[in-house]
């Protein structure tokens, strides 16, 4: 579907129709971004706190029994939990109790302060970025407990929430364009008649007929033909005579 020419006078204001197009798409994309980008961080990191605090207050007992099997079967079963990476448990002097690294535990996180159960970004090689949160055990006297959540997860489904809104941004642009010119070659087509009109009057003087669809309008396209009228030395008579409906013409 061909798009209809526009006139240069209505040029400019359909490119400021499709700027304005334009500037909502980009802010409307970019607010999207970071409403999701924000929600879904909270969200993931207030889960992986509770799951740290829930794996906390569930390990005293069997840290108290020093029984490492079935500490390493608890954290094996949350690990499960979509988002969540890995898990691991320090005690109170910074030994690593039980993990889900495999094959080991990555020298980053060797590195780091096992006592800290704020909320780090990590960025573990060959395994990709984390935000780590903590909980710890009896307020940090029987240790520490550290959950791994992934933002590889969460930046997949910002992805997916931005391809659902530019596929519906496209449709609505794309709708847009047609309704715009649409509409804007509507209004112009007045112009393109009182152009016409006036081009005859130049052309033929009084010998060009009055135009009674322009004659008969109440807008501006309306008025202007009535002067050009005038100005062609048309008499009232003449100009009566072309306001007057088909069939009632003398």
């Amino acid at each position: 579907m061909a798009i209809p020419k526009v006139q240069k006078l209505f040029q400019k204001t359909l490119f400021g129709v499709f700027s304005l197009f334009g500037l909502i798409g980009l802010s409307t994309s970019v607010l999207c971004v970071y409403t999701v980008d924000t929600h879904l961080s909270a969200e993931y990191e207030s889960n992986s706190k509770d799951i740290a605090k829930t794996i906390a207050d569930s390990s005293v007992d069997i840290l108290l029994n020093r029984d490492l099997a079935t500490l390493q079967s608890l954290i094996d079963q949350f690990v499960e939990i979509q988002g969540i990476n890995y898990i691991y448990i320090t005690d109170e002097t910074g030994v690593f109790l039980a993990h889900t690294f495999v094959p080991g535990i990555p020298e980053v996180i060797r590195e780091g302060d096992p006592s800290n159960t704020a909320t780090v970004q990590r960025s573990l090689p060959g395994m990709g970025d984390f935000v780590e949160v903590g909980s710890p055990i009896l307020a940090g006297v029987g240790g520490a407990v550290h959950v791994g959540m992934d933002t590889g997860l969460v930046a997949l489904k910002i992805q997916r929430a931005i391809g659902q809104q530019i596929y519906l941004i496209s449709i609505v642009f794309v709708v847009g364009v047609f309704a715009a010119v649409w509409f804007v070659n509507l209004a112009a087509r007045p112009l393109g008649e009182l152009l016409a009109y006036a081009v005859a009057l130049a052309r033929d003087g009084e010998k060009a007929p009055p135009s009674e669809s322009l004659l008969r309008r109440n807008d501006e396209a309306g008025q202007l033909a009535r002067l050009l009228l005038h100005c062609a030395g048309f008499t009232d008579a003449d100009n009566e005579r072309g306001l007057a409906a088909p069939g009632e013409a003398q």
